[in-house]
Order: structure tokens, then C-alpha cells, then sequence
């Protein structure tokens, strides 16, 4: 049931949810292949990962570049897709359609394109884990864009399983987690969010990076699991 000797790819492993679910992996004695767009990013994670993980970059927007990653990087075990543009929190009045579009871009089409061109790869026994999150059962106001998406990804997580089994495909939806993907919002903002948010959870915290990453490592362990939406929220959904 560990990951002792297999190989996972992670598509957006060099930062937040991404880089705890390398991390995870590499401690259970996995392989790991982090990819990123930036270089810099690929070698700040390369540092704090064991020896032998291999960093790549990829625009997971570009599909000719997605195509050649995985004819590059050869066979594996384990398909993680976490890669993701800050969100987008406008109405849909403020919110530019341009900008909605690459919203989706990285999160819903670079991941349809990982598993067009990564399952070929995929070993027997291999899996595919996604991304989502609450927004798309518990909108809020501003939250269309991200609400739509996680809509999306849910819908195409269920429909993969079905069309590429016995590769099992499922999904994480993280609620409210700590990471990189706030930084747009002034800090303290940022900081009044974390603490209001923590107030009301039933758990008392918003979510750390190796929260999250605990369900991506059941997923990929789990070898009865598919079709599945794991919420990872603190029990945001429940108040």
C-alpha cells in the first residue's frame, strides 16, 4: 500500500500543496519529478527535496510542451496535477474575461492535457490525482469563476474514471490551505482572512500544505479508489 519504489510526477509540485505532496512522497521512498513554468521555482524545490528528484519545467498551457514532457520523462506510477494561477476572486461584473479564461487555462485544460499525453506512461496499477476545491459546493459571492472550475473538475474527474480504467482518477478539493496562492491579496487581508477563517472551522486552524497533501498520498496508495472527491476542509463545508 506505500509508495517505496514507484514513480510520481507532480505537475505544480515546487510550491504550496504541490511541494508537501513531493515531499510526502519522497519520504514514503518514492521517485519523485517535479515540474513548474519557472526555473527558479523548479530549483528552490529541488533544494529542499532528497537527492535524485528530478526538476523540470513545463508550461502546462502549451500542449506541444506537455507532449514532449512525458515522451521525455518516460515511465512512472503516479500522475499528480496541482498546478494553478492565483485565484480568481472577482464578480463576474469586475472580473475581465480574458483573465477568467486563463483562470481555467492552467487548472482545468493543463490538467485535461497532463492525462492526454501522461497516461500512456502510467504503469499498471498507476493513478491520476487532481485538483479542485469547495467553492464549487459551497460558492460564495465572487466566487463564479473558481465555482465553475471546481464544478468542471469534479464532473471530469468522475467521467476519466470511467474512460481510462482500471487507471484509477481521482481528485482532492482542499478548503481554505495556507499557501503561495494568496499572495495578491495584501497581507493583511491575507492575515484577517487566515484568522477569520480559523475562528469559524470546526477544527480552529486554516489548513497547512501537508494537510492537503495526505489525501494525495491516500489516493495514490489506495488501489480501491476511483472516481472519488476527497474534501480536505477543516469542515469549511459544514458551517
Amino acid at each position: 500500500m506505500g509508495l517505496q519504489g514507484q514513480r510520481v510526477v507532480v505537475i505544480g509540485g515546487t510550491s504550496g500543496i504541490g511541494l508537501a505532496v513531493a515531499e510526502g512522497a519522497a519520504r514514503e521512498g518514492a521517485g519523485v519529478v517535479v515540474a513548474s513554468r519557472r526555473q527558479e521555482s523548479a530549483d528552490a524545490a529541488l533544494k529542499r527535496l532528497p537527492d535524485g528528484t528530478e526538476g523540470q519545467v513545463l508550461d502546462a498551457t502549451d500542449e506541444d510542451a506537455v507532449r514532449a514532457f512525458f515522451a521525455r520523462i518516460g515511465a512512472f506510477d503516479h500522475l499528480v496535477y496541482t498546478a494553478g494561477e492565483p485565484l480568481l476572486l472577482q464578480s463576474v461584473a469586475e472580473a475581465g474575461v480574458d483573465r477568467a479564461r486563463r483562470f481555467m487555462d492552467t487548472r482545468l485544460w493543463g490538467a485535461y492535457t497532463a492525462v492526454k499525453y501522461g497516461v500512456a506512461g502510467l504503469r499498471p496499477g498507476g493513478s491520476v490525482v487532481l485538483t479542485t476545491g469547495t467553492a464549487g459546493r459551497r460558492p460564495q459571492p465572487g466566487s463564479s469563476a473558481a465555482s465553475a472550475l471546481c464544478g468542471a473538475m469534479e464532473s471530469l474527474t468522475r467521467a476519466l474514471a470511467v474512460e481510462l480504467a482500471p487507471v484509477r482518477v481521482n481528485a482532492v478539493s482542499p478548503g481554505l490551505v495556507r499557501t503561495e496562492l494568496w499572495r495578491d491579496l495584501p497581507e493583511e487581508m491575507r492575515e484577517g482572512l487566515f484568522r477569520s477563517s480559523a475562528e469559524s472551522l470546526p477544527v480552529g486552524r486554516v489548513g497547512e500544505p501537508a494537510d492537503a497533501a495526505e489525501a494525495y498520498l491516500y489516493l495514490m496508495r489506495g488501489s480501491y479508489s476511483t472516481g472519488s472527491v476527497v474534501v480536505v476542509d477543516g469542515g469549511g463545508t459544514l458551517v
